[in-house]
């Protein structure tokens, strides 16, 4: 493969075969996503592999449980139409033969100690906290398991949209809240049918040149 086309080649998957994918397959996934950069080699990733269909399902049930129950909480009309056609955005996973789960966990930010002691605005400190390096480390491990997955030739998705039932989904699975908590989830399997990449901005507007 050259070297730019597994770029190219990762892209959201949506729908997915039946064919399982192998332990052994997901494990070179995983071997990758480790290998991601992390702040302080502080690792704060956990992973989460389910193989189990029913166990898959009572995930997006849980999703749409919780999609009724804060629409129902919800007066405005539209708004209550517009969140229950999101719920096919949070629970497609169910249709892959794999799901994963990304958890992370807490991550001390260098200087948020400093710059509280030092008596720093409130916005400073939160700009320090925005960029999120704890994050940033899991948005890596993500990527490098994405794309060992397209060079592997499996589909995935990256997706945040269900994280409204985060807790909920953790309990069920039995994971340390105090310790970890979610951050993204991506179906795994074989795509159905052949998928491409949205239009990328031009280069011109997202990149600014200072010399």
């Amino acid at each position: 493969m050259e070297k730019n086309d597994i770029f190219d080649k990762r892209c959201s998957v949506r729908k997915f075969t039946d064919d399982d994918v192998p332990d052994k397959d997901i494990e070179e996934m995983l071997k990758a996503a480790v290998k991601a950069p992390s702040g302080k080699n502080i690792q704060n990733w956990h992973f989460v592999i389910v193989k189990n269909s029913e166990k898959i399902n009572d995930i997006a049930e849980i999703i749409s449980v919780k999609n009724n129950k804060l629409r129902a909480l919800i007066k405005d009309e539209d708004l209550k139409k517009n969140f229950k056609r999101y719920l096919k955005f949070s629970t497609h996973f169910k249709e892959a033969p794999v799901l994963v789960l990304i958890f992370a966990s807490d991550y001390p930010v260098t200087g948020q100690d400093i710059m509280e002691r030092a008596g720093s605005s409130e916005s400073e400190i939160k700009a320090l906290l925005k960029a999120d390096p704890g994050i940033q480390n899991i948005g890596a491990a993500a990527e490098n398991f994405m794309l060992k997955a397209a060079d592997m030739d499996y589909g995935t998705c990256w997706m945040t949209s269900q994280n409204y039932a985060a807790l909920e989904i953790q309990s069920y699975l039995g994971i340390d809240k105090d310790k970890y908590y979610l951050a993204l989830i991506t179906p795994l399997g074989v795509p159905a049918e052949e998928v491409n990449s949205p239009k990328r901005k031009d280069l011109s507007e997202v990149v600014t040149w200072i010399k």
